[in-house]
C-alpha cells in the first residue's frame, strides 16, 4: 500500500511526541479534493483508526489510509527531507500531473476511486504561483 521511510519514520515520531497522550497514535494519510490539479495530500494525527481504514506499521509508527484514498496512494512512497523546502515529500506512481507548487496532482485515469470530492479545482490553501 503505502511506504514509510525511516527518515519520515523519524519526524512523525518526532511530532507525535508533542501531542497530548493519546492523540497521535496514527498518522492519517488521505487524498482530498482540491488544489490547482484536482486532489491534494491531507496528513495528520489520529487517535484510532476506523471502519475500512487499511493499516501498516513502518520503524516502529502506524499510518492509517482511507477506503476513498488508498487507490490513489497505491505504492506511494512518503519521505522526510531535511533543508529549505524540505519537509514530508511523498512519491506516488499514480500522479499524472502535478501542480507547479508541488501541492496538489491530478491522478493518472487507470486509477479506480470514487469520484473527486466536492471542492476539487480551486487552489489550495497555500495557493499556487
Amino acid at each position: 500500500m503505502v511506504t514509510i521511510t525511516e527518515n519520515a519514520a523519524k519526524k512523525i515520531a518526532e511530532l507525535a511526541s508533542g501531542e497530548p497522550p493519546g492523540e497521535a497514535e496514527f498518522l492519517r494519510i488521505a487524498i482530498e479534493g482540491g488544489g490547482c490539479s484536482g486532489f491534494q495530500y491531507a496528513l495528520g494525527f489520529d487517535h484510532g483508526s476506523q471502519d475500512g481504514d487499511h493499516m501498516i506499521e513502518a520503524h516502529g509508527v502506524k499510518v492509517v489510509v482511507d477506503p476513498f484514498s488508498s487507490p490513489y496512494l497505491a505504492g506511494a512512497v512518503v519521505d522526510f527531507v531535511e533543508g529549505l523546502s524540505g519537509g514530508f515529500a511523498i512519491d506516488n506512481p499514480n500522479v499524472q500531473a502535478a501542480c507547479g507548487c508541488g501541492s496538489s496532482f491530478q491522478a493518472k485515469d487507470d486509477v479506480e476511486g470514487d469520484s473527486v470530492p466536492s471542492g476539487a479545482g480551486a487552489c489550495g490553501s497555500g495557493g499556487c504561483g
